[in-house]
């Protein structure tokens, strides 16, 4: 189970709570309004990922390699579609666990990412066999 489904919910409360012993309802209403100011900043900036990814192709990236380098375990999905500023292309199945998303650059570099519970576990970065070391 996961504990942020417990401790969000009653850290809010906790802090209304420590608003209305502090002030009374003139603190409720500060703390009320701090919350409603913290959402409203989560839900522009996921709105400004979702505007940059709608204007990218599916599943793009400018450099695979780059990518590779700047992701860390535990990010979120959202996280990782600001830094491509692209959806990424699923290849898993629909609300199956682990979500399985790919990026692919101009040279057909690829990286695919795992996210269990929308967090990156893990990624690999497969680069295509150049013609002329194949032969």
């Amino acid at each position: 189970m996961n504990l942020r489904n417990i401790f969000v919910p009653a850290g809010v409360i906790g802090l209304v709570l420590v608003g209305y012993a502090s002030t009374g309802w003139p603190g409720v209403a500060a703390v009320v309004g701090g919350l409603v100011m913290w959402a409203l900043l989560h839900f522009t900036r996921l709105m400004n990922v979702m505007k940059k990814a709608a204007n990218r192709p599916i599943g793009y990236v400018g450099s695979a390699v780059m990518l590779n380098a700047r992701l860390k375990p535990g990010v979120n999905l959202m996280h990782v579609m600001a830094m491509t500023q692209s959806l990424g292309e699923r290849l898993s199945a629909e609300n199956a666990q682990p979500e399985v998303y790919r990026w692919t650059d101009g040279t057909q570099s690829h990286v695919t990412c795992e996210f269990a519970n929308g967090r990156l576990q893990k990624w690999t970065l497969e680069r295509p066999q150049a013609e002329a070391e194949a032969e």
